[in-house]
C-alpha cells in the first residue's frame, strides 16, 4: 500500500514539473509577437534580440543561426543596389558613349563629376569648346570672390542698377550686357588668373573651356570650395527657373534638383548643370558643336537621352 502511494506522489510531482517549465517554455515563445501590429517590422528585431540573447541559454545557439540566416539574404540583396545607384559602370560608360557615337555628325563632350568622391569621367571630345554662356558661372563666381575679399560690393552701381542685380540677370536671364558689365569690372586679366588659381585655363579673349574644366567649375561651387555658404547659395537659387529650361532640366524627373547654365552661340549648344537628390550628386556637362542652329533640336534629344541615361543609371 506504502509503496503504490509513493508511485503516484511521483507522478503528481513529475507532472507538475513538466506542467510548470512548459508554461514557462511557451511564455518565452511568444512574447516576440506582442508588438503592435502597426510597428511590428521595426520592433520585431528589439523584441528577439533580447529574447536570444538574454531569455533562455541554451536555446542561444540554435537561434544564432536563425538570426544570421534571416539577416544574411536582407544583406546579400541591399548589397547590389548600394552597388548600382550612384556608380559609373562600364556598362554605363557604353551607354553613354553609345549616344555619342550614333551622333558622330556632332562634336559631343560630356563630363561628369562624382562629388561624393571627386572621380571625373569623360566622353567624347575633350577639348575646348566655344563656352558660350556657361562661362558666365565663372564670371560670377569670380565677382562674388571679389566680394568676400572686400574688392567689391554687390551693391555697387553697374550700369544702371547694381552689380548684384547684373548678376542674377547675367545667370538666371543669360544677359549679354550684364556679362560685358561683371568682366569689365573684374578686369580680363584678374578673371583669367582667378581662373588659373582654381585649376582652370581660361582666357575671356577666348571663352574657351573644355567640358571638364566645366565640370570641375560647377563641382567646386556646389561643393562650397569656391564661395562662402551664403554667396554659394545664392549664386545656385539664380541657376533655377532660367530662361532656357529646355536641355537637362527638361528630361530630369522630380525628386532630383537642378541647377544650370546653358550656352547658345551659333552651331555651339551646351548645358552644364548639377544633378541632385540629397544623397547622390553630380557635375554633369554637355557641350556640342553642331551645323548652325537649324540642328538645335536635334542636339537638343541628345541632352535628353545623356541626361535620361545619368538619371537612370546613377539616381
Amino acid at each position: 500500500m506504502l509503496t503504490a502511494c509513493a508511485a503516484i506522489l511521483a507522478l503528481i510531482l513529475t507532472a507538475t514539473v513538466y506542467s510548470a517549465a512548459h508554461a514557462r517554455s511557451a511564455s518565452d515563445f511568444v512574447s516576440a509577437p506582442t508588438a503592435p501590429a502597426g510597428d511590428a517590422a521595426a520592433a520585431a528585431p528589439a523584441t528577439v534580440a533580447p529574447t536570444t540573447t538574454e531569455a533562455v541559454a541554451p536555446t542561444t545557439a540554435a537561434a544564432a543561426p536563425t538570426t544570421a540566416a534571416a539577416a544574411a539574404p536582407t544583406s546579400v540583396a541591399a548589397a547590389p543596389a548600394q552597388t548600382a545607384a550612384g556608380t559609373v559602370t562600364p556598362a554605363f560608360d557604353a551607354q553613354i558613349n553609345g549616344i555619342i557615337n550614333a551622333n558622330s555628325q556632332y562634336q559631343i563632350g560630356v563630363a561628369l563629376i562624382d562629388l561624393s568622391d571627386g572621380s571625373t569621367h569623360q566622353y567624347g571630345v575633350q577639348e575646348p569648346f566655344e563656352a558660350a554662356s556657361t562661362a558666365k558661372v565663372l564670371s560670377a563666381i569670380a565677382y562674388y570672390h571679389l566680394v568676400e575679399t572686400g574688392a567689391a560690393s554687390l551693391d555697387d552701381p553697374l550700369g544702371d542698377y547694381t552689380s548684384g542685380f547684373q548678376i542674377k540677370e547675367m545667370i538666371q536671364d543669360s544677359d549679354n550686357d550684364s556679362w560685358s558689365l561683371i568682366m569689365d569690372t573684374i578686369g580680363h586679366r584678374e578673371l583669367q588668373a582667378y581662373a588659373t588659381s582654381i585649376g582652370i585655363s581660361y582666357d575671356p579673349e577666348n571663352n574657351t573651356l573644355t567640358p571638364s574644366e566645366m565640370a570641375s567649375i560647377m563641382a567646386g561651387l556646389y561643393g562650397g570650395k569656391l564661395l562662402n555658404q551664403q554667396d554659394t547659395a545664392q549664386l545656385l537659387s539664380y541657376m533655377q527657373n532660367t530662361n532656357y529650361e529646355s536641355l537637362i532640366p527638361a528630361a530630369v524627373p522630380a525628386g532630383i534638383t537642378v541647377f544650370h547654365k546653358y550656352g547658345l552661340l551659333d552651331d555651339e549648344l551646351h548645358d552644364a548643370s548639377i544633378l541632385t537628390n540629397g544623397t547622390s550628386s553630380y557635375a554633369f556637362v554637355v557641350y556640342t558643336k553642331g551645323q548652325d542652329e537649324s540642328d538645335i533640336p536635334a542636339r537638343t534629344d541628345i541632352f535628353h537621352q545623356l541626361t535620361q541615361a545619368v538619371v537612370n543609371g546613377l539616381f
